[in-house]
């Protein structure tokens, strides 16, 4: 059994053949499919492919550092009431991305810290995205070190001084995808810091598609791709990767069934 911890199957990108992809996610043995938000107007869509295959997909709330705008205060209110409402495994995706804009970024961290907070309340994990933003992030987590916060690292790409820092807040999980597969990353050495304990899978889909697929779209059916280097890497059967980054997932996302 399988989870990909972060699928946008709600994306445009899926509308011509949604059920296929999820099908063959399901033919490989994914049971589950974890979906974040991304801003107020994904709601709707994110919540029509739950409802659609409920016992499959498990979505998260959140308000994504990238919908960070003019707007942000009203938005956050929106996130909130939806939150608050509904049943969610997570508070996602929520962070700081400071690759496209810094217009926003004192804006991105008080909506980053803000969502903490309703995490905090609601006991429920974060899933972070952390862009060219891995000093700011720790600041804002800094501020919780004393309190039972949790959560993914989704997108991991960092080196081993962030390995380090983040296991420091001793709750965390690092996301790993398509990037792994990549030539020029330096993920694969990271990963033996890591370690295969501290590690959740994930597609990102529709982006950051692994080799052989690059430049095409992802889907969730491609995380063999990623899963087949970390069993290189730790010299371990596929079944015990499937095994253990699923049980790792369940510990952190544990709304899950």
């Amino acid at each position: 059994m399988w989870i990909d911890t972060h699928a946008h199957l709600y994306s445009d990108h899926f509308n011509e053949d949604r059920n296929e992809v999820i099908q063959n996610a399901v033919q490989i043995g994914i049971k589950q499919l974890l979906l974040p938000n991304i801003d107020v107007e994904s709601i709707t869509p994110l919540l029509a492919v739950v409802e659609k295959y409920p016992s499959l997909c498990f979505p998260m709330m959140g308000l994504h550092p990238c919908s960070v705008n003019e707007q942000f205060e009203e938005n956050l209110v929106k996130i909130k009431n939806e939150l608050f409402s509904k049943k969610y495994i997570a508070v996602g995706e929520i962070g700081i991305d400071l690759y496209w804009s810094k217009e926003f970024v004192n804006e991105q961290l008080l909506v980053f810290e803000t969502q903490i907070k309703w995490a905090l309340e609601l006991d429920l994990p974060i899933v972070i995205h952390a862009r060219d933003s891995f000093k700011e992030i720790y600041e804002v987590l800094d501020k919780f070190k004393n309190t039972d916060l949790r959560g993914v690292f989704h997108c991991f790409t960092g080196k081993s001084n962030d390995v380090k820092k983040i296991k420091s807040y001793q709750n965390f999980l690092f996301g790993i995808g398509g990037v792994l597969t990549y030539k020029n990353t330096k993920l694969r050495e990271t990963l033996l810091d890591i370690k295969l304990e501290n590690i959740v899978l994930e597609t990102d889909s529709p982006y950051l598609p692994p080799v052989p697929y690059r430049g095409k779209r992802n889907e969730p059916k491609y995380m063999l791709e990623v899963a087949q280097v970390i069993s290189d890497v730790f010299q371990l059967e596929m079944k015990k990767i499937a095994e253990i980054s699923t049980s790792n997932a369940k510990k952190c996302f544990t709304l899950l069934p």
